[in-house]
């Protein structure tokens, strides 16, 4: 019998689970990721974030999607870590950094209780997002590429923050084929090792609406890493402004990217649900 504490948390809408490593090391809860992660039989997540010690930053993080594949990044989770840290008393800092699997980032509270995360720069060679789209020797950026899927032709904009990022632009998001088109492309075989797939209608120079695909799991109500490669794709694309809200089903979010080589910011809530424990 394995027993687990855990916290229930969401960014934006995007629904997370905390395993606190840090204390004392944690059971061998890998092979039960899948079970953990089912909204019927288990907690129920998009992520789930391990934390644990780190050599090189204030903590690690380790993260799972409700497949049971462990993936590089999850910018809502970033957020939602800093205010685990905070509250379970291992930090009084405002600002810390997060080690992943997709680089160290640093997550700080802002004056109004959000949390501003440095996500570093994007990454918009092809070779290294990656993606077999374009010219696998450029370095980048690729915007509008042609991608063709059971027939029809798509433009797609590809940008990596840690993860790959496939970013269509749709004239009505509400209509867009989420749930069919995101889980063809995601497994298409021009992303070896898979992607998420966005879906964006712009509104104006400073605000998009997004749905977002994700690899693993499915449609979610919010994905930060998501965010920020709509936001660097947009401005791209010269569609939008520097700074740019980008609107979730679950929320908004605050991108912020002065251009190729700068860091991209993200600002967002950070919530906590409930806490409890499950026996398997």
């Amino acid at each position: 019998m394995i027993k687990l504490r855990f916290t229930k948390m969401h960014g934006a809408g995007n629904d997370l689970v905390v395993l606190d490593g840090l204390r004392e090391p944690l059971p061998a809860f890998e092979p039960h990721v899948r079970r953990l992660g089912d909204r019927r039989f288990g907690i129920g997540f998009d992520q789930l974030l391990v934390l644990k010690p780190s050599k090189n930053a204030d903590v690690r993080m380790e993260i799972f999607d409700a497949d049971g594949s462990q993936v590089e990044m999850c910018g809502n989770g970033i957020r939602c870590v800093l205010k685990y840290l905070r509250d379970a008393g291992h930090t009084t800092k405002d600002a810390i950094t997060v080690e992943t699997l997709g680089g160290i980032v640093t997550p700080r509270f802002t004056a109004d209780g959000l949390v501003r995360v440095d996500m570093g720069p994007p990454v918009l060679a092809p070779a290294k997002i990656p993606t077999r789209l374009g010219d696998a020797a450029s370095a980048g950026p690729l915007i509008d590429a042609e991608l063709r899927i059971d027939g029809h032709t798509y433009r797609a904009t590809c940008v990596s923050m840690g993860n790959p990022h496939c970013v269509l632009y749709v004239a009505d998001v509400d209509a867009a084929p989420v749930t069919t088109l995101g889980a063809r492309i995601e497994h298409d075989a021009l992303f070896p090792n898979r992607v998420n797939v966005e879906f964006v209608q712009l509104v104006d120079r400073g605000r998009v609406k997004q749905r977002t695909w994700e690899r693993g799991t499915g449609e979610t109500l919010a994905c930060g890493s998501g965010a920020c490669a709509v936001g660097v794709a947009s401005i791209l694309r010269g569609v939008v402004d520097r700074r740019v809200e980008v609107e979730l089903r679950g929320g908004t979010l605050v991108i912020e990217w002065e251009g190729p080589g700068k860091s991209v910011f993200m600002t967002g809530p950070a919530a906590t649900v409930f806490t409890g424990e499950i026996e398997f």
